[in-house]
């Protein structure tokens, strides 16, 4: 069986979001701020899971620039600066099919980490 494709990857400032739509009919909506979050660049994964850091204050992130890499996936560039994540189309439809649970576990981790410096 074949994989989904994007036949659409929208790019809306507006509500600050990927909306991506696959051949099969589905489309997903990604946020911005969890593209920056979940980059799978080295530098917010790290080198194995346990290095993984816990990337905050890019609630107002943009996505300035989007290159293909292959068939296979977009380099976006983030207005941050940060640019070295490589986001394959099944991970783009994966955030977006995760989003809510996603974001709602980020923004505990980042309420538990404030909550650990005080």
């Amino acid at each position: 069986m074949a994989r989904p494709w994007p036949t659409r990857l929208a790019f809306r400032s507006s509500d600050r979001a990927l909306h991506a739509t696959f051949d099969d009919g589905v489309t997903v909506r990604v946020p911005y701020e969890l593209l920056r979050v979940e980059s799978p660049s080295a530098e917010v994964q790290g080198h194995a899971p346990d290095q993984k850091k816990l990337v905050t204050g890019k609630e107002q992130v943009e996505v300035t620039q989007a290159e293909p890499v292959g068939r296979y996936a977009v380099r976006l560039t983030f207005s941050d600066g940060h640019n070295s994540g490589i986001f394959s189309f099944d991970l783009i439809r994966e955030l977006g099919e995760n989003a809510g649970e996603l974001m709602a576990e980020y923004r505990a981790k980042v309420a538990q980490a404030k909550m650990g410096r005080g």
